[in-house]
């Protein structure tokens, strides 16, 4: 396979990816994936900010949400964040400390 077609290819797996989290499964909190996966939404917006970032292209981390949400953050936790327990928040911290590193 040549390196555009499995750049297309990859293109076309995030794209799916950011649908499903952003359209098919609104009621998966970002803690719940974190916790159970080392990543959520958050980072892939970070990374997507990353990306931009390597190459020249000025991003900040409230423009890489907006544009991984579909919509600046605030307005995605009003409409589908929920409160979570102390137990979720207390694995969120191992979690984000292992994933990402000390806040």
């Amino acid at each position: 396979m040549d390196e555009k077609t499995r750049t297309e290819l990859e293109a076309a797996a995030f794209r799916t990816l950011q649908d499903h989290l952003m359209n098919k499964r609104t009621d998966v909190q970002n803690i719940d994936l974190m916790n159970l996966a080392g990543f959520c939404r958050n980072c892939l917006s970070r990374w997507y900010q990353e990306a931009a970032n390597e190459r020249g292209i000025e991003m900040t981390k409230a423009e890489a949400r907006e544009a991984f949400y579909g919509m600046p953050y605030d307005t995605w936790k009003e409409k589908y964040q929920t409160e979570a327990d102390v137990g979720k928040q207390a694995e969120f911290k191992v979690a984000f400390a292992e994933n990402v590193g000390k806040e």
